[in-house]
């Protein structure tokens, strides 16, 4: 069972369980995010190809009881990586987010008689702040899971040690369109290349020399750090 949002890290995963023969049941959320339509269609043009199913839940009570964060409160703007050096938990975090979603596949999963959830969790997402994308937090929910007496569930999250640089090249071994992928927290038509999503995400691309398909609304460089289109 696999909970995908459209994004880099999920998309990967997606990519590796098929490449092991997973079956694939896979999720999406729309809890109201603001870049809830960019991330959906890449979301399901993936799905489409790689899962034997494909589910899309609304919980935007999200938006009602944790509207602390820019992506669920239009009001509150999205933090850009420049404004939130060494901020332990930007604005940008929604309140028990994975805790919630995960718990929903969990129950999927077990509905389903399947055995493992994959998490995509990045290392990059504890270094952001979110302390529900952390290896503490795996090992938690999952000593939670193993109360189970009977179809006891595993959360396992393939890429929570490895960089954003190692994912994007994982994907890329993979045969990844990295242009189906949405990763920036504004949602709007091109991607601001300012917000901490953006930034993890444009820094994995140079240090893979490679430059992203995705279209960004300020200019990138790639040239002049080396970087060459993926082919």
């Amino acid at each position: 069972m696999l909970p995908i949002s459209g994004g880099l890290d999920s998309t990967t995963i997606a990519y590796m369980a098929a490449d092991q023969d997973y079956e694939i049941h896979a999720l999406s959320f729309d809890y109201g995010q603001r870049h809830m339509s960019r991330e959906l269609e890449c979301a399901k043009h993936h799905a489409d190809q790689l899962a034997k199913s494909h589910k899309v839940l609304n919980i935007q009570f999200m938006r009602e009881i944790a509207n602390t964060s820019s992506l669920t409160n239009d009001t509150i703007d999205v933090a850009k990586t420049r404004d939130v050096l060494g901020d332990p938990q930007t604005v940008n975090y929604v309140p028990n987010r994975n805790m919630m979603m995960l718990s929903i596949c969990t129950a999927y999963a077990e509905s389903i008689g399947a055995d493992t959830v994959f998490h995509g969790a990045a290392l990059v997402d504890s270094q952001a702040g979110f302390w529900d994308g952390s290896n503490e937090f795996l090992q938690a929910i999952n000593k939670v899971n193993r109360l189970n007496r009977r179809n006891v569930v595993e959360i396992v999250a393939p890429l929570i040690l490895k960089s954003k640089a190692d994912i994007i090249q994982t994907g890329n071994d993979l045969g990844m369109d990295f242009a189906k992928t949405w990763t920036c927290y504004e949602g709007k038509d091109q991607a601001c290349g300012e917000c901490t999503a953006c930034s993890s995400r444009i820094k994995g691309f140079i240090d893979n020399k490679m430059i992203d398909p995705v279209t960004y609304a300020r200019d990138i460089p790639w040239k002049k750090y080396g970087c060459r289109s993926i082919t």
